[in-house]
């Protein structure tokens, strides 16, 4: 997979993909992460890349010109699955989206700024719209690297145990059972009998049956999709 993200601050970017899961899914050659600095392509000499908004009001839009050129750059040397601009009005990031980009090739992520990007970006190359939750940030770099490293960690090989990614929260619409290390026993709090059994057929009937009754107290509206 090859992940190409468009931003106006790429060193707010570098620290996420140059240590722990990331660093290593690049190392093993399972994941590529291009940066593009927009200002690269921006107009004139004082490197433009916003301007005033159409009809009034407060914040700078950014403009249509250097992303049309840098996203075409980017078109000429390769074909790309998906366009996906970072934006709090887009469709919240859940597991279900994750999962299904793992299965991508090539990937373009648009971090926006300001008050955004203008719509022609949207109506000319923007295949999918996507939010981290129902905030706004200073921009949509963190959000990139949110994502990005949502489905990173879904790549066969990028975990030690590819069984792990399986079980985490919300893949089943459930949140992860409760998990326990030694000591077994600890200020007198103990761990459940039966994650000392030995018992993995009656252990995995305890996990669901935990992450059910998590569910119901934590995030009850996943079970009503159920």
């Amino acid at each position: 997979m090859r992940i190409d993200i468009i931003t106006v601050l790429p060193e707010l970017l570098k620290s996420p993909f140059e240590a722990s899961i990331l660093k290593r899914a690049q190392d093993k050659g399972l994941v590529e992460v291009h940066l593009h600095n927009l200002r690269d392509y921006s107009l004139g000499n004082y490197k433009q890349v916003d301007d005033y908004q159409y009809g009034g009001g407060a914040g700078m839009v950014m403009m249509v010109e250097p992303i049309d050129k840098c996203i075409s750059k980017l078109q000429s040397e390769r074909d790309y699955d998906e366009i996906i601009y970072l934006t709090p009005d887009g469709v919240t990031l859940n597991q279900n989206i994750a999962n299904e980009l793992s299965l991508k090739g090539n990937i373009i992520m648009l971090c926006g700024h300001y008050k955004g990007v203008d719509q022609r970006v949207r109506d000319l190359f923007v295949t999918r719209e996507i939010s981290i939750g129902d905030y706004v940030l200073s921009g949509g770099e963190l959000a990139a690297a949110v994502l990005a490293d949502s489905i990173i960690r879904l790549l066969p090989g990028v975990l030690n145990d590819e069984t792990s990614a399986l079980s985490d929260s919300f893949q089943d619409d459930l949140l992860a059972p409760e998990v326990y290390t030694r000591p077994s026993e600890y200020k007198g709090l103990k761990v459940p009998d039966i994650l000392l059994s030995g018992d993995f057929a009656k252990i995995e009937e305890w996990r669901h049956q935990n992450a059910i009754e998590r569910t119901k107290i934590r995030r009850p509206d996943l079970l009503d999709k159920k």
